[in-house]
């Protein structure tokens, strides 16, 4: 799988559709009119991607007041996402499976660490017409800051 350079803002959104951890799909130009954060991490079960999905599923009445649908986005397969989803007991933040072709969402948007076999850490915002409007990368060993997301939505709101 090719590597494409990685996704920048104002650039459009490559399209994709993914399972989720109920194996329900999840079809981004479905989302039009809407804003997505896409928010990558690199595997289930780790302590810093179980804090950023948590993060997630914490704010999501916030993220939905600012017209955002937030996901979860990583390699594994829809049964060990699942199983993580019960673990957590995230019951509102669709976990998407980017298993096969393996990385494919995390190539497109240029993200996909080959070496490694996983996405990078980061937050893209779609917006509702489908363009990338925020693109970041964070350590692995890390959890983004969900209020930097949030900030971020709420100046969107007043341009």
């Amino acid at each position: 799988m090719e590597q494409l350079p990685m996704i920048r803002p104002g650039d459009p959104a490559p399209n994709f559709s993914l399972k989720d951890h109920d194996d329900k799909t999840f079809d981004l130009r479905e989302q039009t009119g809407k804003r997505v954060l896409l928010s990558f991490h690199p595997l289930a079960w780790t302590a810093f991607c179980a804090s950023q999905m948590k993060s997630l599923e914490e704010n999501r009445d916030i993220l939905t007041s600012l017209n955002t649908t937030a996901v979860g986005i990583s390699v594994d397969s829809v049964p060990c996402k699942k199983a993580w989803e019960q673990e957590l007991k995230i019951t509102e933040t669709p976990l998407l499976c980017d298993f096969w072709p393996h990385g494919a969402v995390a190539s497109a948007y240029g993200i996909f660490r080959s070496a490694n076999g996983f996405s990078e850490r980061a937050n893209v915002i779609v917006d509702e017409s489908q363009r990338v409007r925020f693109v970041k990368v964070y350590p692995v060993h890390s959890v983004p800051d969900i209020n930097e997301v949030i900030e971020f939505l709420r100046q969107q709101n007043l341009a």
